[in-house]
């Protein structure tokens, strides 16, 4: 299966730039009621993940913190934990299963690396879910054949 069928284009992604501000992270966030998002490059390509641990630990270690200061902290400073790593789009089905054990979303890249959109843990366990049930009628219907 072509996994383009799960992708979620970048135009409808909440995504930030590297360039973007401590304080842009967290208002587009709480916005979304996203706990992460991808972050892309000057060039477009993928970059990271920033996620709501990362700008914790920043406000936890930076002495004399206030919200106004969010807006002067790049997110190209502040330290990512957790990479989500990105597949490319010609993945197949089993590279992204491998990856959404761990990761909510698994941001895809096109050759160059640059980012082209998500896809969401949630529509690979809905698919998932889908052949998992058919294969249970054929079951249940193929023992009511004998």
């Amino acid at each position: 299966m072509n996994i383009a069928f799960f992708l979620v284009p970048k135009k409808d992604v909440a995504y930030l730039s590297l360039n973007c501000t401590m304080r842009q992270a967290i208002e587009k966030m709480e916005y979304h009621g996203y706990t992460a998002v991808p972050l892309i490059d000057d060039e477009g390509r993928y970059a990271g993940t920033i996620n709501e641990g990362d700008l914790l630990r920043m406000l936890k270690n930076s002495s004399g913190f206030n919200y106004g200061k969010s807006e002067r902290i790049l997110l190209r400073n502040i330290p990512q934990q957790i990479f989500n790593s990105p597949v490319r789009a010609d993945a197949k089905i089993g590279d992204l299963l491998s990856l959404a054990i761990t990761q909510n979303f698994i941001p895809v890249v096109d050759d160059h690396g640059v980012f082209i959109g998500i896809i969401r843990r949630r529509e690979i366990i809905e698919y998932c879910l889908k052949l998992v049930l058919e294969n249970n009628k054929k079951d249940s219907q193929g023992s009511l054949d004998k």
